[in-house]
């Protein structure tokens, strides 16, 4: 039954980019794609953010717990929509290394917690947490290509993006990463899982950390002209 239901979810995004593709025929396969991937995003965070938030139980302190019907319901949806990307991903050759193994971690995490019945809780924790910000870095996407990232607008989705994920993925991250580390419930393949995931998700920040100061230090440099050129403007026009 599970395996049927993530058929369907494969079968449903893949609906999704279809009809992406043909109203929007104009556009690439990517535009289309990263339509499917943006409406996943959304989807997925407010259905794990139920999941966590109101539907329960607490990851923080039930993680290793069986799962819930709503659970197994969300992470199917999830492997469904990654099945779906990894195979996009590998036909196109779009992604490096590190994409690749990111997707693989969580097809792998989401198979394991479906398969043994447990550890719902906190993956499905682990999915909300990734997911977040994911919607800003396909609108950031957007903006480049449609010459609006140059912009106050791609300043705030950036900002957004970077505190986003240092508090969530890294910060939040790091306390779940302990307490599925400590549970006694959680097993050992889970928890070398997550290992694997926190340690992807360190390589992300580094690299965020890496592009957030290139584009400050490349914004306040042409600030500094801008100040330069000013100021030598109003000497010249004093001077005349």
């Amino acid at each position: 039954m599970a395996v049927l239901e993530v058929l369907c979810s494969l079968l449903g995004w893949f609906a999704l980019y279809q009809l992406f593709c043909s109203s929007c025929a104009q556009r690439s396969s990517e535009w289309n794609c990263r339509l499917v991937t943006l409406s996943h995003g959304v989807v997925i965070v407010l259905l794990t953010g139920y999941v966590v938030f109101v539907d329960g139980p607490w990851p923080f302190t039930h993680a290793g717990t069986e799962n819930t019907d709503l659970q197994i319901f969300s992470l199917e949806v999830c492997l469904g929509y990654f099945f779906f990307d990894l195979g996009w991903c590998v036909f196109n050759r779009s992604e490096g290394p590190i994409m690749m193994a990111h997707h693989a971690a969580s097809i792998v995490g989401l198979l394991l917690a479906l398969v043994m019945g447990v550890s719902g809780c906190e993956t499905c924790a682990v999915v909300f947490g990734s997911e977040l910000t994911n919607p800003l870095l396909q609108i950031r996407w957007f903006l480049r290509q449609l010459g609006l990232y140059d912009s106050l607008l791609g300043d705030v989705v950036d900002l957004l993006f970077i505190v986003l994920f240092a508090i969530v993925r890294v910060g939040v991250g790091t306390a779940m990463f302990y307490c599925e580390l400590t549970s006694p419930r959680t097993t050992i393949i889970m928890k070398l899982g997550g290992v694997v995931m926190y340690t992807i998700a360190w390589v992300f920040m580094v690299d965020i950390a890496r592009f957030g100061y290139k584009k400050s230090r490349a914004k306040y440099k042409r600030w500094k002209e801008t100040q330069e050129l000013k100021e030598m403007t109003k000497q010249d026009v004093m001077g005349e």
